[in-house]
């Protein structure tokens, strides 16, 4: 399978181009510095930059996916979604946020006491994301949210999947590594089980 992963050289970007490249993927790897983008079998780096889009075109044709671990601050999803229906790729999954996943119904994350104010521009960013995908009549997108601590590089290969409410352990702790996560949505783009729809992976 052809994979185009934007944002490719960051921490979750780069743990999905190795998962799919270990998987034996021919991955097109954008970032704005692609000298950072790990070198594997199969992978390919290319120069890009989201704000313009327009030059995103020749990377994403002839994809078969294209997966955006881009930050949402960075980028405008209209901008993307449009790159994305203008290089006629089938399916675009994006690297989503915890904050707006639901902690009670009609609760979401970033609205709970205590939600750091160092992340809370993300999230809404995120949240804003969710909305227009959700909002976008033709295009069949993924967009799968991590648990609210995304970090580490163990690989365990262990893992629950969710919809739309964060996801806690016994004890209350939220979290997902960053190749585990990667993991997921490896599975995911293999065999798609969240067509037009948001879901979510943790521990």
């Amino acid at each position: 399978m052809k994979v185009t992963v934007l944002g490719a050289s960051g921490r979750a970007g780069s743990e999905i181009v190795k998962e799919l490249a270990r998987r034996g993927h021919a991955v097109t790897a954008v970032a704005r510095r692609p000298e950072r983008i790990p070198e594997a079998p199969g992978v390919t780096a290319v120069a890009g930059d989201v704000n313009q889009p327009e030059t995103l075109v020749p990377a994403l044709s002839g994809a078969d996916a294209v997966v955006s671990a881009i930050m949402f601050v960075d980028s405008d999803p209209q901008r993307l979604i449009k790159a994305v229906k203008d290089a006629g790729v089938p399916r675009y999954l994006v690297v989503g946020g915890a904050g707006s996943l639901e902690v009670a119904p009609g609760q979401v994350l970033i609205n709970t006491p205590g939600f750091p104010d160092a992340y809370r521009a993300e999230a809404e960013a995120g949240g804003r994301f969710l909305e227009t995908l959700r909002a976008e009549p033709e295009l069949n997108w993924t967009f799968l949210s991590p648990s609210a601590l995304f970090d580490g590089s163990e690989r365990t290969g262990t893992f629950r999947l969710g919809d739309d409410a964060l996801l806690t352990d016994d004890q209350g702790n939220s979290r997902i590594s960053f190749p585990d996560y990667a993991i997921a949505m490896a599975d995911e783009i293999e065999t798609p089980r969240h067509p037009r729809a948001r879901f979510t992976v943790g521990y």
